[in-house]
């Protein structure tokens, strides 16, 4: 085992954030994929269940109707992964698109409670899914994914200096152990 784990260190996996950058671009992937199906009629039908039970989504349907809703979300999401991706420039566009991000998973997760037919009676209800709870704990992940995001993008959008630029690199300074106020300019 330690063998493996010289060999991940010397290929560099724990150089160059490599961890934020992959991340990064999955989530704008996921969402230039989850954004385009939106605009057809099969994922508006499909959308159904899941928005008309969504505790921050049902109101969609009496504002914009079946498919008006799923276009308001393809936009959403598209717009999430653009912000998503000028993050890789941008930390403060990051951000932006973090929360999108993180407020895209929360409103969808929240959805399983209130799914009908989500848990299978044949296997005794909760915690056994079904298809339509299984395909909803992505979503968890995702919101993970999203919130690591978020703190990157917050924490690197505070650095002021290129002393503290090399220091974040160079692991001296960490999301953990950051404290913005103890870096700022003052202004």
């Amino acid at each position: 085992m330690n063998r493996l784990i010289n060999l991940l260190a010397k290929i560099g996996i724990l150089k160059n954030d490599l961890d934020y950058h992959l991340i990064r671009a999955s989530m704008v992937i996921i969402f230039l994929f989850f954004g385009y199906q939106k605009w057809f009629q099969y994922e508006a039908q499909a959308l159904i269940p899941y928005i008309s039970h969504g505790r921050l989504l049902f109101w969609m349907y009496p504002v914009f109707g079946i498919r008006g809703a799923t276009y308001f979300l393809g936009a959403a999401e598209w717009l999430f992964g653009a912000f998503l991706f000028a993050g890789f420039r941008s930390k403060k566009l990051g951000i932006v698109g973090a929360l999108g991000s993180c407020f895209t998973f929360i409103a969808t997760f929240t959805i399983i409670p209130s799914m009908p037919d989500g848990w299978a009676p044949s296997a005794g209800g909760f915690p056994a899914m079904t298809e339509k709870v299984a395909f909803l704990m992505k979503d968890l992940v995702l919101f993970a994914a999203s919130f690591y995001l978020l703190k990157q993008d917050v924490v690197r959008a505070s650095l002021s200096g290129t002393h503290l630029q090399s220091s974040w690199q160079s692991g001296e300074i960490s999301a953990e152990n950051f404290e913005p106020a103890k870096y700022r300019k003052n202004a």
